[in-house]
């Protein structure tokens, strides 16, 4: 055996867990710590509790409240998206198709969603307002998640 190569063997080396519980054995460490032994693993007492000695859990369950942030967050901004008092000018229609509305009194899809539930025509019969913008104006809705009322699908002859 070469002289100098080999570490120190301890024969009473002292091994201490997180929980208090300390034995000896050999060992080339003279001082070993543990976070789990024998008398404290879940395997061995029947306990059933996490061992979280790097912040994992924790990394964890801050990632799925983060997740369910966003996704209550999305859902808000949906329902924003088809409120009925979106003002007319968030459905970005042509110039001439907003003036037309607004000269008729009408400010938020709510009131064109009144409309529309006696058929085309009211907003048809509005000053400028033709059938390129009833059209555009149905796609604006149909983009922002509005339902149309079932009069309103039907096609006008």
């Amino acid at each position: 055996m070469k002289d100098g190569i080999h570490p120190t063997y301890f024969p009473e080396a002292t091994v201490v867990c997180a929980c208090g519980n300390t034995w000896k054995t050999g060992s080339t460490v003279e001082l070993i710590q543990t976070d789990v032994c024998s008398n404290c693993h879940p395997f061995y007492t029947g306990e059933q509790r996490i061992v979280d000695s790097e912040g994992q859990v924790d990394r964890f369950y801050k990632k799925l409240e983060a997740r369910q942030q966003y996704i209550d967050d999305a859902k808000t901004r949906d329902e924003a998206k088809t409120s009925p008092d979106t003002p007319i000018e968030e459905l970005e229609l042509s110039a001439r198709a907003e003036s037309a509305l607004r000269g008729a009194n009408i400010e938020v899809a709510g009131q064109v969603l009144e409309l529309m539930e006696k058929g085309d025509q009211p907003l048809l019969d509005i000053d400028g307002f033709g059938r390129k913008s009833l059209a555009d104006l149905k796609r604006a809705l149909k983009r922002r998640g509005f339902e149309l009322p079932e009069a309103a699908l039907e096609p006008q002859v």
